[in-house]
């Protein structure tokens, strides 16, 4: 979407595939340094920035899946780039501050984006992932957190999110032990909901997406932002409740597509949603 999909040298190319369901598609987004092991430098968290505008405006998009060419997801970031860049005290923040960014507006998308972990996650790449609503991962995967093996600390929001995702005593060991988890424990331990075999990864993700494409675009929309606002914030349950009872009471009471569902459901029909 930003370059031409066929582009072997885009730092992150795109592939919107139909879904079967009436003008919606799948964004499928691939981290595309191969070489570096899909290593995020600048080029590719601005190309992934194109992408995430890109989707935003494609009405026909119900969800956006995120995975990495060849062998790994995403090592994180560009070790070798960063012997220049954290010499530069203007350049380095700046980057960090932009990886902050690109990857919080993942959660701020109303469609829901899944990571597809297909081999090596690290780093920034585990950081991508925690972006994520999601994950799947291959049988062959493995993540780890890896900053502390190279002498760098976790910026990109890894000493933030993974304590809420996988509970502070494993992530600090995830942390400063800097191993990986192979795929079964990365399930067991929350970062992935579920591990399929390599050669399916893809078509499951798919699958995924043509179940959300057949719901409510703006009730699946309404209920990531009450999910991602009550997490986020680290909400009590009482006032993320209210948050939740709110959200409910106006999309109840006011949208096309809750009568429709209920009109479809007592017609025994399919529904027709038109996300308004």
């Amino acid at each position: 979407m930003t370059r031409p999909s066929g582009d072997p040298n885009a730092p992150v190319r795109v592939e919107l595939r139909p879904l079967g369901v009436a003008d919606s598609n799948v964004a499928i987004v691939s981290l595309n340094r191969p070489e570096t092991l899909n290593a995020i430098d600048r080029s590719t968290l601005d190309a992934l920035a194109e992408v995430i505008t890109a989707v935003d405006r494609n009405p026909t998009v119900r969800a956006m899946l995120i995975t990495g060419t060849g062998r790994a997801f995403s090592a994180g970031g560009d070790l070798k780039q960063y012997l220049a860049l954290q010499r530069d005290p203007i350049a380095f923040p700046r980057f960090v501050v932009d990886l902050h960014t690109t990857f919080g507006r993942l959660r701020e998308l109303s469609i829901p984006v899944i990571a597809l972990i297909n081999g090596v996650t690290a780093a920034g790449g585990l950081e991508l992932v925690l972006n994520c609503d999601f994950a799947v991962i291959a049988r062959s995967a493995r993540i780890g957190d890896a900053h502390l093996n190279f002498g760098q600390m976790g910026g990109g929001g890894v000493l933030t999110l993974l304590p809420r995702a996988v509970g502070r005593a494993r992530a600090n060991e995830l942390i400063f032990s800097g191993r990986f988890l192979d795929a079964t424990e990365s399930v067991d331990w929350g970062l992935a909901s579920r591990c399929v075999d390599d050669d399916v990864l893809v078509d499951t993700g798919v699958d995924l997406a043509t179940g959300i494409a057949e719901k409510s675009p703006l009730a699946v929309a309404n209920a990531k932002e009450v999910l991602h606002s009550v997490w986020s914030a680290g909400t009590s349950v009482e006032a993320g409740l209210r948050v939740e009872r709110e959200r409910n009471d106006v999309y109840c009471l006011t949208s096309h597509d809750a009568r429709e569902g209920l009109e479809a459901f007592s017609e025994k029909r399919r529904p027709r949603f038109d996300g308004r």
